[in-house]
C-alpha cells in the first residue's frame, strides 16, 4: 500500500520549514522577472507539490519560489493553470488553498492583456481596479455554507491600489487603472467582441486572473492585480494577434514590469 500523500502545505513546510510568506504571488507572461528580486530563494517545481499545476503554457515556469523581496516573506507561483487548457475553473484552488494554509494574507496577481484604450498602448503597466466576468464561471460552484455567496465589491483592495500606485509615482511610472474583463479563451476575440467589451466598460481584455481572485476573496486574502499590455483588442490596430506575438511584447517590458512588482511588494505595509 502506498503511505497517505501530504497535502502540499506540509509539503512546503517540509522543503523550507523556516518560511512563513505574507505574501502571496502568480506570475503570469511577462512577470517572471520578479523572481530575480527574490531574496535566498528556495525553488520547488509544482510537480513535487500535491494538487500543484503541471506547467504546459510558454512563458510559465511551474514553480514555487520562497523568499523574501524587502521586508516581506513571499510565496511566488511561478506560472498558473488557465481554464482554457481543460476546462477547470478550479484549477488553481489547491496552490492558494496551500499558500493560505502557510500564512499568506494577500495576494498580488498579474497577466498579460490586451488593451481597450487608445491611451494604453503595448508596454503599459494597469493596476486592476474591477473585473468582468464575461465568462460567467466561477470556482465556488460546489461549495457549501454562506461563505460561497462572496461579496466581490473592493475585490481589488483599494488601500493596496494607493499603495501601488504611491510606489509607481516614486519610480515615475505610468501605472494605468482601469476594469479587467475575463474570457474563456483560448481563440483570441474578435473586432466585434471587442466593441462590445468597450461599450460594456472594460478597459483590458485577458484569458485568466478572475478565477484566482474569486478563490482568494473566499478564503478571505486580499487581492491587489496587475496587467502588462501586449496588444490592442483585436480591430483597435493593424498588428495579428499570436502567443508568440504577445510572449516578445512581455519580454520587451518584463524588465519593468519586474521591478515595479518588486517595489510594489516590497512596500506593501502589514
Amino acid at each position: 500500500m502506498n503511505a497517505p500523500t501530504l497535502p502540499a502545505a506540509e509539503q512546503v513546510r517540509a522543503r523550507a520549514p523556516q518560511a512563513k510568506p505574507r505574501i502571496a504571488v502568480v506570475l503570469g507572461s511577462g512577470w517572471k522577472d520578479l523572481c530575480d528580486f527574490v531574496e535566498a530563494p528556495v525553488r520547488i517545481p509544482y510537480g513535487e507539490l500535491e494538487g500543484f499545476p503541471s506547467a504546459e503554457i510558454p512563458g510559465h515556469a511551474g514553480e514555487l519560489v520562497l523568499g523574501s523581496i524587502g521586508a516581506n516573506e513571499v510565496a511566488v507561483l511561478s506560472g498558473r493553470k488557465h481554464v482554457y487548457e481543460q476546462g477547470d475553473v478550479q484549477a488553481m484552488k489547491p496552490p492558494l488553498a496551500a499558500l493560505r494554509a502557510l500564512g499568506c494574507e494577500v495576494l498580488v496577481l498579474t497577466n498579460a492583456a490586451g488593451s481597450l484604450r487608445d491611451d494604453m498602448p503595448p508596454g503599459s503597466l494597469m493596476v486592476i481596479a474591477d473585473h468582468i466576468n464575461l465568462a460567467q464561471r466561477s470556482p465556488l460552484v460546489g461549495e457549501g455554507g454562506a461563505e460561497r455567496f462572496v461579496d466581490m465589491v473592493d475585490a481589488y483592495d483599494p488601500g493596496l491600489r494607493v499603495q501601488a500606485q504611491a510606489l509607481a509615482t516614486t519610480r515615475d511610472e505610468k501605472l494605468h487603472e482601469g476594469v479587467y474583463l475575463w474570457c474563456l479563451g483560448p481563440q483570441f476575440e474578435t473586432p466585434a467582441e471587442i466593441r462590445m467589451f468597450r461599450a460594456l466598460g472594460a478597459d483590458a481584455v485577458g484569458m485568466s486572473t478572475v478565477p484566482e481572485t474569486i478563490i482568494a476573496r473566499h478564503a478571505g486574502m486580499k487581492v491587489l492585480a496587475f496587467s502588462l499590455i501586449t496588444n490592442f483588442g483585436a480591430g483597435l490596430s493593424s498588428e495579428r494577434l499570436s502567443h508568440a506575438h504577445t510572449l516578445e511584447q512581455a519580454r520587451q517590458a518584463a524588465g519593468r514590469a519586474g521591478r515595479l512588482l518588486a517595489g510594489v511588494i516590497g512596500a506593501i505595509a502589514a
